[in-house]
């Protein structure tokens, strides 16, 4: 599973608000800012939609190493957050 800190920096790799995320993923801005922050454990399932969301946008989830953007992908090309 993915944590707060690795979220927190996928965002910001796509130049996403916590409210474009939350929106993306179907929670509150609020459940992504706790749980960014380590205060907040989130579900399974809105985990696994939160990774979905970010893989799909172009970031790339390495064991025991930062989220980074996959190569092919440039931020300036994601005006629109992906659908599902």
């Amino acid at each position: 599973m993915i944590t707060g800190d690795q979220v927190k920096v996928a965002r910001k790799l796509l130049g996403w608000s916590q409210d474009r995320l939350a929106g993306v993923v179907g929670v509150g801005s609020t459940t992504i800012l706790t749980f960014e922050k380590g205060r907040r454990q989130m579900s399974t399932l809105d985990l696994t939609v939160m990774r979905r969301v970010l893989e799909d946008a172009g970031v790339e989830f390495l064991e025991g190493r930062p989220p980074r953007l996959k190569t092919a992908v440039k931020r300036a090309t994601w005006d629109q957050p992906p659908e599902l």
